[in-house]
């Protein structure tokens, strides 16, 4: 473990900055069992900062593996009400919700992904109402990470448990910006930066935008009139700047379902429901994947893209410089949380509502005729490359404007 000064300014920066609990509020943590003695940090840190209540919600991994294994099938079609009274009622109170992401990336690999599939489908539809009001931000939220030994030694197979704990815990504390003098205040700069180039972009009124690189990606994503461009910080529907993950370098926006053209192909690994899906090239027309292959995973795959009818469609547009500091490690993480952060990404599934102007105010239905995506799912894929080029076509004059050249942003 760091020394206990890294890790009280990491779980002060998840307080202050991630969820930016407020005096009275309850936090709700999600955490894998392993991760224990970080979640209650971050509980002594939010009745620290006046929580009115500090709620744990475990989860074990390996005790969830025994269950994929052995149950009878027809139990992964079930979601318990309690647990679904649990987060709507807290989401309800204003509570704000922390959420750990630390798994082994291989621990379902030999579960037959039907289970899995069916168990996502019955967890999305029983907490639709929750997972709305996150991505509406009517609470404020925030995912991060810590290390598990399993985790750990996937990302250095070659060192000892220990030692991989360790470096682990350095990248990701380096990530989040802890050790480099005070990190609230550098996390404040860092979002400045993500608040300009958001600007930027949304002062342009892109119509599409246009992806290449040598790897063969050539892609048309068209945006929907209103479409907002975030980054850093956003505000909860109270007002309350926060930011939903850490570390971020993404500036984000959603596309038009119905908008997507072309041939992608992912640059980094897409770890789903404990599996690796590597190599993996897409083709879509009229904003829905056509065709698709993967050089490992390709089943695991077309399992993802059948859960909905909006799995098959894009939810987000990410731009990320491929000179991130993620990226700079070298690290593959098999965590999607940071290697997001490493390349410009795309996501399958439901789209952020907020990312329309007033999409926050409307109704399923509405949504859709506005070209918004919906799904059970919404699951980020890397597309960054160090030659992409990503240009802007204007929807005033339809003039074309450079995004990204080799990799980077453009100057703004």
């Amino acid at each position: 473990m760091p020394d206990q000064k890294s890790l009280r300014a990491y779980a002060r920066l998840v307080v202050e900055i991630g969820v930016a609990l407020e005096r009275d509020q309850i936090l709700v943590i999600n955490a894998p069992i392993e991760c224990a003695p970080f979640a209650r940090l971050l509980a002594e840190e939010a009745y620290g900062a006046g929580a009115h209540e500090v709620v744990m919600s475990w989860s074990d991994e390996r005790s969830a593996h025994i269950k994929y294994a052995l149950a009878p099938q027809s139990v992964f079609t079930e979601f318990p009400e309690w647990k679904r009274a649990f987060y709507t009622d807290y989401a309800e109170q204003g509570a704000a919700f922390v959420s750990i992401a630390a798994r082994d990336p291989d621990i379902f690999r030999d579960i037959a992904p039907q289970r899995l599939t069916l168990a996502q489908q019955a967890a999305g539809a029983a907490l639709l109402e929750y997972r709305s009001r996150l991505m509406n931000n009517e609470n404020t939220w925030c995912v991060v990470s810590v290390p598990t030994a399993a985790w750990a030694q996937k990302v250095f197979p070659g060192a000892t448990a220990e030692e991989a704990e360790h470096r682990l815990w350095t990248a990701i504390l380096h990530a989040v910006r802890i050790g480099e003098g005070d990190a609230v205040e550098a996390w404040r700069e860092h979002i400045a930066f993500l608040h300009r180039a958001a600007a930027f972009l949304n002062a342009q009124d892109f119509a599409r935008l246009h992806y290449t690189n040598a790897l063969g990606t050539d892609l048309i994503v068209e945006l929907p009139e209103g479409h907002l461009w975030a980054g850093g910080s956003e505000p909860s529907q109270t007002g309350v700047q926060f930011v939903a993950n850490l570390p971020t370098e993404e500036v984000y926006t959603l596309p038009h379902r119905e908008g997507v053209f072309g041939t992608v192909v992912a640059t980094r690994p897409l770890v789903y429901q404990g599996s690796l899906i590597e190599g993996m090239r897409l083709r879509f027309d009229r904003g829905r994947v056509i065709a698709f292959s993967a050089e490992r995973g390709e089943e695991k795959l077309r399992e993802l893209l059948a859960t909905d009818e909006g799995a098959c469609h894009l939810g987000e547009v990410a731009l990320v410089p491929y000179d991130s500091p993620i990226r700079e490690s070298g690290l593959l993480f098999y965590n999607t949380l940071f290697d997001e952060n490493a390349a410009c990404h795309l996501a399958f599934g439901k789209a952020y509502p907020t990312c329309l102007r007033g999409g926050d105010a409307l109704e399923s239905v509405e949504l859709l005729q506005r070209g918004v995506n919906d799904s059970l799912l919404h699951e980020d894929f890397m597309v960054g490359s160090r030659d992409l080029s990503i240009t802007g076509t204007r929807r005033a004059d339809g003039s074309e404007v450079p995004v990204f050249i080799e990799g980077n942003f453009a100057p703004f």
